[in-house]
């Protein structure tokens, strides 16, 4: 600092060094102490002046002069709001009523700004954060100490920062949309492959009950009435027998294979009623300890067409997931149907699998079922820990939703 008017302000109180010290000694430590406090202003990169209660500048160190564009010398003595923050950002005239700086000193409290300018020696602004400091000397308002430091860069590099995070952030938007309607038309291409393939199946099923299903028929037939017609003659006759149950298994192949394609319970007496055929056919086959049960709301309106042809489908993979997999001895089904959506339980007591068996890429059995469930609004959720097998949920609204809200593919 090259000048300290009152550094008394910031010196020991005289009363408290001891009568009997001579006054030359007190003269060497007011020195002392005014030399310190000068090297200490003049080391920091920050600007340091203060201001007397009528605002005029009793002293101002190197830093903060030459941020100003003034000598300390100079500053001395002048008003330092007339002199350096006499103007708003925008070109208004700032009164010296409604300075911050007075406010808090002339109340003895400090304040801290960040939003505002000071103005150099050549007329131009620089974006100042400053902090006000009341000297007080035995309870007393002497003035006040402001401490300022230009943040022009460091303006300039949040503004380049906030420029960064807006363009990534309108740079990921985009992306987002472009990959969310790339997501919709997979999902829909999937839908319509589903329905192209529901269709195929039930067209294929047809066929073989039609074609195949009457051959077949015609054909026992035949070996019937030629079976009558060999009496007397056991070979030929037993040869007859033999063949008619060949083809009796056919025929109970072929109306297997129909079922697999396109089970016609489901187009002639319903969702629920296929549902309810399918467990009681897991049951059976499966021979595991199976436990179900069947709640559907009276006089509940089964879905039809996609929507009942994707649940059936789901809960038949999650059936035959437990067959394939589980290695269970208990299966517990539950199906319930309310207004608003159905829901589909099956837990089984198996070797159970990590959650990143489910979530793996190549689990196409589960992606299917996401898939089918989320293109009607619906969602699977899988609970499964090693050794304590597994809990599968499907849930579906009531009748679909025509447009899937993004996020429902869980």
């Amino acid at each position: 600092m090259s000048a300290l008017p009152s550094p008394s302000m910031l010196l020991p109180d005289r009363s408290a060094i001891p009568t009997m010290v001579p006054r030359v000694a007190s003269a060497r430590v007011d020195a002392v102490w005014r030399d310190r406090l000068s090297l200490l202003l003049e080391s920091t990169g920050e600007g340091v002046f203060g201001i007397d209660m009528d605002g005029l500048c009793t002293f101002i160190n190197r830093a903060g002069a030459g941020m100003l564009g003034y000598q300390p010398g100079e500053v001395l003595g002048r008003n330092m709001h007339d002199l350096i923050h006499h103007t708003h950002p925008d070109g208004h005239h700032y009164p010296v009523d409604h300075c911050p700086i007075f406010h808090a000193f002339r109340a003895g409290v400090p304040c801290r700004i960040d939003s505002e300018v000071l103005w150099r020696r050549d007329g131009s602004p620089f974006a100042a954060e400053y902090s006000s400091y009341p000297i007080l000397d035995e309870g007393v308002v002497h003035g006040a100490v402001v401490t300022f430091v230009d943040i022009t860069d460091r303006q300039r590099q949040q503004m380049l920062l906030r420029q960064a995070h807006d363009q990534l952030e309108r740079r990921v938007g985009e992306r987002t949309r472009d990959l969310s309607q790339a997501l919709s038309q997979l999902r829909e291409l999937q839908a319509h492959l589903e329905r192209v393939r529901e269709e195929e199946r039930t067209r294929i099923a047809r066929e073989i009950h039609d074609e195949l299903g009457s051959l077949l028929v015609g054909l026992k037939m035949d070996v019937s009435w030629l079976e009558k017609r060999l009496e007397g003659q056991s070979a030929l006759q037993c040869k007859c027998h033999g063949m008619r149950g060949l083809i009796d298994n056919a025929v109970d192949n072929v109306g297997r294979i129909i079922t697999d394609l396109r089970p016609s319970i489901l187009d002639h007496q319903g969702l629920w009623a296929t549902l309810e055929w399918q467990a009681q056919d897991f049951i059976d086959s499966s021979e595991l300890d199976c436990a179900w049960s069947m709640d559907i709301a009276p006089g509940l309106q089964a879905p039809e067409g996609p929507m009942a042809t994707a649940v059936f489908r789901i809960f038949q993979e999650m059936l035959s997931n437990v067959a394939r997999h589980a290695e269970a001895d208990h299966v517990d089904i539950r199906i319930s149907a309310h207004a608003s959506d159905i829901t589909v339980v099956v837990k089984d007591n198996g070797k159970g699998a990590p959650p990143s068996a489910f979530d793996s890429h190549i689990a196409y059995g589960v992606m299917g079922m996401r898939e089918r469930a989320g293109h009607f609004g619906g969602w699977l959720h899988i609970d499964s820990q090693m050794g304590q097998g597994t809990t599968v949920i499907l849930t579906m609204p009531m009748y679909g939703s025509a447009a899937v809200p993004q996020g429902a593919f869980v």
